[in-house]
């Protein structure tokens, strides 16, 4: 164990792991309670196009990823306000577009097999330092608009209209939302890849949901969970030689099969 530790590399995925197991868990209590898991799906693969133009260009995929996922999840918000069209069906049009042009991008690329196999499944070994402070400051970014704005995203999780009434800025507070889930989707795409990424939000949220009485418990287990379960992850990956998210979101699944079955209505 001690061996295995001494690897910059590991060193560097499990840090990344505890990170994003944080990020990830946080926002996916509202995203698990807000309905709103269709949105990391769209999201996660509106990445894809970002990661596919980076690759094309030959330089940091996530560079480009983030802006990219951005620009998408503030269009989807601003089409469901400002059209008649509902958060699914505008989340499912960016999402048509983004893996499109991704596609097209790795079309024009000679060789991109090995290096997107990473990005869409996960690889501890891709994990580099840049990644670490970017999860890291999005984390310190993310403690403290939580600590400010935790009550009125709780209430306005529960109550919308009554949230608006009390004069809340839940519009303004959804694109916050939005745009700190998107970059948390790019910083997670290393360790748990793109297909997965929808499920690793809902995964710890929806485990935490059955054990927990409270949303504030429910955000402390989805959390802990989320932390655990990476980290645990990124061992077993490396010792089976798998990709990390698959094996991440096996162990989650496992997880939610032994909850589902002990807290049965």
């Amino acid at each position: 164990m001690l061996e295995i530790l001494s690897y910059d590399f590991m060193q560097r995925a499990l840090l990344a792991s505890l990170i994003i197991g944080f990020l990830g868990s946080f926002f996916g209590v509202f995203v698990v309670q807000r309905k709103m898991s269709f949105l990391g799906s769209g999201l996660s693969h509106a990445a894809f196009g970002g990661v596919a133009l980076g690759l094309l260009l030959q330089t940091e995929p996530l560079y480009l990823a983030i802006p990219f996922t951005v620009l998408s999840a503030v269009l989807i918000i601003y089409l469901r306000d400002k059209t008649k069209l509902s958060t699914d069906t505008t989340i499912g049009i960016i999402f048509s577009v983004t893996v499109a042009l991704g596609v097209v991008f790795l079309s024009i690329k000679d060789t991109y097999s090995a290096d997107a196999y990473s990005y869409l499944f996960g690889s501890i070994l891709s994990v580099a330092s840049n990644d670490i402070w970017t999860a890291s400051i999005l984390a310190i970014i993310t403690l403290i608009l939580g600590y400010r704005y935790w009550s009125s995203w709780t209430y306005a999780t529960f109550d919308k209209e009554f949230a608006v009434t009390d004069k809340i800025p839940v519009k303004r507070h959804d694109y916050i939302l939005s745009i700190l889930l998107s970059i948390t989707i790019v910083t997670s795409i290393k360790v748990v890849g793109m297909l997965l990424i929808s499920a690793y939000l809902v995964l710890p949220a929806a485990i935490a949901r059955l054990i927990s009485k409270t949303f504030f418990q429910m955000t402390l287990y989805s959390i802990l969970i989320g932390i655990l379960s990476s980290v645990a992850g990124i061992f077993i990956s490396y010792f089976l030689d798998l990709p990390s998210g698959a094996v991440i979101i096996l162990l989650q699944s496992l997880i939610f099969l032994i909850a589902s079955i002990i807290y049965r209505k």
